[in-house]
């Protein structure tokens, strides 16, 4: 036998073994526990084996909530693993690995160990992508020690492959909103029972302000879990003062300067982070780790301004460009609240670039934009089934009486705008999607790091 022949294979790459795991299910999303449930069994059940685990669903702010909580906490000295989703460029995105002096993403080598382990030990039986990342998540958080763990829902928070934690440090409800409505049921009630699925027995649970009909569900889970809670409005209080955040709860007053994350919604999601780590027993941070992380906290994707890239190159010379992953109708009115605190620092003509996925509902997304803007460009998400089609996008914004251009993509957009005559250099929002914005984020070479 040659040396050729018996040379062994090389060890598959990470997107090797995602498209094979990807036909473990005929269906990307199929919420269940029972799948994920069995294959952590036979994983020797490294969601036992965890460090203190704070659970975040909601609809929208879940991220931003995220990267705040892990900011204040390695300001106070502690490592963190984070484990978020979906990814915009790599999926080595979605976990991340406690550090002293901060935590890293996942290396190429170690996910594709884990995925391989668990690939092997799942033995071909059936299971999502998503379950069994989440499942080579935790049995990676499992194997290196670290502090905490912060673990974002990808969808629900009931059935959410997630949601096999026992008894969590901490429960989080960011913003309940309308959205998934095929998986979650079509009113705000329904969802907001799916979302109040994580809250375990006698676990604090830290609640953003809600709709009433969302508030009366959580409430009512709260009380049959004997589950301490701590909503927004009733037990603490977050808003901006003279520029700077005031946070106050039944322990004092807070004054902090304001986040590095833009948005005024940013403000919210920051309060909830203070009230989550706040209402936790097992960890003291002092003012200084909170005012030190609330400035380190990033998230890409989320009112991100582009200084710099490629695409820059294809923009009008001057102009701001700014990149959104908003897809449904709170996620625009955040984003739209963003550009009018903007418009009033500094005025400038409004271009909305946009591309979503079918499943959303674009009227209610761009209506938002309305009072804003009367130019908007709907472009393709580049190899993405499950997209929306320019056409059809153009179609709901033209019913709101926008001025609607489709281009071939976001490059082509930007040189369309760039070739108009504007007597200032306008303001650029890319938004609509989070594959739309990992997909500019790619092009523009400033991925996630």
């Amino acid at each position: 036998m040659s040396a050729a022949t018996s040379a062994p294979n090389p060890p598959a790459t990470v997107g090797e073994l995602r498209a094979r795991l990807a036909q473990l299910h005929p269906a990307q999303i199929d919420l269940t526990l029972d799948r994920i449930e069995r294959l952590l069994a036979a994983l020797g059940h490294p969601e036992r084996r965890l460090p203190p685990v704070i659970h975040i669903a909601g609809t929208n702010g879940k991220g931003s909530t995220l990267a705040f909580l892990r900011a204040i906490l390695e300001a106070a000295g502690l490592c963190v693993h984070a484990y978020t989703s979906p990814h915009l460029v790599r999926v080595n995105e979605t976990i991340r690995l406690g550090k002293p002096g901060g935590g890293v993403l996942v290396s190429d080598e170690e996910l594709a160990e884990a995925l391989s382990h668990c690939e092997r030990v799942n033995a071909g039986a059936p299971i999502t992508l998503f379950e069994i990342e989440t499942a080579a998540a935790l049995h990676l958080f499992a194997q290196h020690p670290a502090d905490v763990v912060l673990l974002e829902v990808g969808l629900g928070g009931r059935l959410d492959a997630t949601n096999v934690i026992d008894h969590p440090l901490a429960c989080v409800l960011t913003p309940i909103g309308i959205d998934h409505t095929e998986f979650l049921g079509p009113t705000l009630a329904d969802i907001a029972a799916e979302k109040a699925g994580i809250l375990r027995r006698g676990a604090p649970v830290i609640v953003a302000e809600q709709a009433d009909d969302a508030m009366d569900v959580i409430e009512r889970e709260a009380k049959r879990l004997r589950a301490p809670l701590h909503a927004r409005g009733q037990h603490w209080h977050v808003d901006v003062e003279h520029g700077r955040l005031a946070y106050q709860d039944d322990r004092g007053l807070m004054d902090l300067t304001a986040p590095k994350l833009f948005g005024r919604h940013q403000i919210d999601n920051a309060g909830l982070a203070i009230a989550t780590l706040r209402a936790q027993q097992r960890f003291t941070i002092d003012q200084d780790a909170y005012q030190t992380g609330l400035l380190a906290a990033e998230w890409p994707a989320r009112m991100q301004r582009l200084t710099t890239g490629k695409l820059l190159d294809d923009a009008p010379q001057g102009c701001e460009l700014w990149l959104d992953g908003g897809h449904n109708a709170d996620g625009g009115r955040v984003a739209a609240a963003a550009l009018g605190d903007l418009e009033e620092r500094v005025s400038r003509p409004l271009v909305i670039i946009t591309g979503m996925m079918a499943n959303k509902d674009a009227g209610a997304f761009l209506t938002n934009f309305t009072g804003l803007t009367r130019h908007v460009i709907a472009v393709p998400i580049p190899d993405r089934a499950g997209a929306m089609a320019p056409e059809a996008l153009a179609d709901s914004g033209r019913a709101l009486g926008l001025r609607v251009e489709l281009a071939d993509g976001v490059d082509a957009a930007l040189r369309r705008i760039a070739g108009l005559a504007y007597e200032l250099p306008p303001r650029i929002l890319i938004t609509g999607s989070l594959y739309l914005a990992g997909h500019v984020l790619s092009l523009n070479g400033t991925p996630p790091n």
